[in-house]
């Protein structure tokens, strides 16, 4: 089960940090992802990670302004959103899949319920 926050309401330039929980076994998870979806939107990628090796890959839209990391240990993912931009507003998910490296949501084993972004001054 994976259980995202971290959400909420940020100005244009501002900041938000997500976070997302692997609760039971995280033995199959070898590859996590941020996917997001806007109203009327298909769910695009965002970025992802190695479970294990930690390399991570982003979309060009948020390169240089989000970052992802782990922390195994808590069984955590975070989303680091810097420079954040009206069009980034969406639904943000987390997921897992078993199967290293892969940006296609259709390809993701495990999801979470999503949390809200909002960028608007």
């Amino acid at each position: 089960r994976l259980v995202e926050s971290g959400g909420g309401l940020a100005q244009p330039g501002g900041s938000l940090k997500l976070s997302c929980t692997a609760s039971g076994s995280t033995s199959p998870i070898n590859f996590m992802g941020w996917f997001r979806q806007a109203p009327g939107k298909e769910r695009d990628f965002v970025s992802a990670i190695s479970w294990t090796g930690g390399s991570t890959y982003y979309a060009d839209s948020v390169k240089g302004r989000f970052t992802t990391s782990r922390d195994n240990a808590k069984n955590t993912v975070y989303l680091q959103m810097n420079s954040l931009k009206p069009e980034d507003t969406a639904v943000y998910y987390c997921a897992a899949r078993r199967v290293y490296g892969s940006m296609r949501a259709d390809e993701y084993n495990y999801w979470g319920q999503g949390t809200q972004v909002t960028v608007s001054s």
